[in-house]
């Protein structure tokens, strides 16, 4: 079956038993790939991407309880993210952080030299990027953790299905921060759910509403492409449009739960409260229906801009409905409330990697982390280019966004007007590459 008539295959049928690679001797004594080590040898972890998300996730995997870990190589496209997150790692997790100069990278091609020193690595920068450097892992044979959402265009998410596929056959671990695939309640829900208390799921309901997101000013000598790579979640071909970059989570519970993707996106978007004074080319808010082979209708909606939040998921059934962590019929009695306590999905993605390398139990989210993300990337172009696109023909499409991802002197492929503003995607004459 190829990658390109995944709209429903689940993720079960997708992951494969991995085989077993040996590694050679490197400079510490580490975890071999794609083997059991019960013995708690030491995982050394690479960290690519410093920011907010990045330099998280390192202290998670720091923290893993009773885990023998050393983040030992770490690389951002700047340097002054380099060593702010050095130093505030090595503060708090001491000799745990063992990152001399010579394994502290900046650049865009630092990637490639954290991977020479790593067992694990830890993916963490614009999602652009995270095609390219997710291919070069696997091809090292990493272990990965890799941030959401894992590609913004039919190309990169075509690369994290075939890396994936590699990444079985080499008996490797990825695990993707889609973390409510981590977290108790979306568990416990999900079990009730496929046991059939709510019975056939006939519509669902998925939003990411809230308010505005960060905007970052270009700094002096900064090249036409580093400047937008600073400011990466305001150009599409970087963070995939927030319906891509944040939204992303919701559509991910709602193709967790029917266990397919859609094979149909139509909807409406734009931008109205952006600040005028923040050029920027991503809209604030989309409305998009995804329709599914089984008849099943998706509304999706996400914005950012002042207003009510809401931040959830839901399901209708043919005998009742649920919250996540609450499952009532139609009549309003509540047939099952959790009541448990859900540990940090955040910590537990890491607790859990740990685990699977440790016990060589196979285990790839980058299936469902490519489709889910795709899902979103179909229902952005959906409402970009005003018409309805399906599943497999788009996944079909030469749509690459990303320059050449190494160079800092890249052309980017979006070009600021004379005013410095952007210009918005316009149904009216917005084509994807390859259509």
């Amino acid at each position: 079956m190829s990658e390109l008539s995944l709209s429903t295959v689940s993720r079960r049928e997708l992951i494969k038993t991995a085989g077993v690679l040996s590694a050679g001797m490197m400079a510490f004594p580490h975890v071999m790939r794609g083997q059991a080590n019960s013995d708690n040898s030491l995982i050394r972890v690479g960290l690519v991407g410093c920011g907010g998300r990045g330099s998280g996730a390192a202290d998670q995997t720091l923290s893993v309880p009773d885990s023998n870990v050393k983040l030992v190589a770490i690389a951002d496209a700047f340097s002054v993210k380099v060593e702010s997150t050095a130093k505030a790692l090595k503060a708090k997790h001491g000799d745990k952080v063992d990152l001399p100069p010579e394994r502290c990278f900046s650049g865009l091609d630092g990637y490639l030299k954290v991977l020479e020193h790593c067992d694990l690595v830890i993916l963490a920068t614009p999602p652009g990027f995270r095609p390219f450097h997710f291919e070069a892992a696997v091809n090292a044979k990493k272990h990965v953790f890799m941030e959401k959402p894992v590609c913004v265009d039919a190309v990169g998410a075509r690369k994290v299905l075939e890396a994936a596929k590699q990444a079985d056959a080499a008996g490797l671990k990825v695990v993707v921060g889609l973390q409510r695939h981590y977290q108790d309640v979306y568990r416990e829900t999900y079990k009730r759910v496929k046991d059939g208390m709510i019975g056939d799921i006939i519509q669902a309901n998925v939003y990411w509403n809230g308010a505005g997101i960060w905007w970052k000013k270009r700094e002096e000598g900064m090249t036409d492409f580093m400047s937008q790579v600073h400011n990466w979640y305001h150009f599409n071909y970087l963070c995939g449009d927030h319906i891509c970059e944040q939204h992303v989570h919701n559509i991910d519970v709602a193709n967790w739960f029917l266990g397919e993707t859609p094979v149909s996106a139509f909807g409406v978007g734009g931008r109205h409260f952006r600040n005028p004074d923040q050029p920027s080319e991503i809209f604030d808010h989309f409305a998009v229906n995804l329709i599914y082979k089984s008849g099943v209708s998706v509304a999706s909606q996400c914005r950012q801009y002042p207003g009510q939040g809401r931040v959830s998921e839901d399901f209708r059934g043919t005998k009742g409905m649920c919250e996540i962590g609450k499952i009532m019929d139609y009549s309003g009695k509540i047939l099952w409330k959790f009541d448990g306590k859900s540990p940090n999905p955040y910590q537990v993605e890491h607790n859990e990697l740990h685990d699977f390398i440790r016990k060589n139990i196979p285990h790839n989210d980058a299936y469902y982390g490519a489709t889910s993300t795709f899902t979103a990337v179909l229902a952005r172009n959906a409402v970009y280019t005003g018409k309805e696109l399906k599943w497999d023909a788009s996944l079909a499409l030469n749509d690459s966004q990303m320059p050449d991802h190494k160079n800092p002197n890249a052309i980017p492929p979006v070009k600021a007007n004379a005013d410095g503003t952007y210009t918005l995607p316009n149904p009216r004459d917005y084509k994807l590459v390859g259509s």
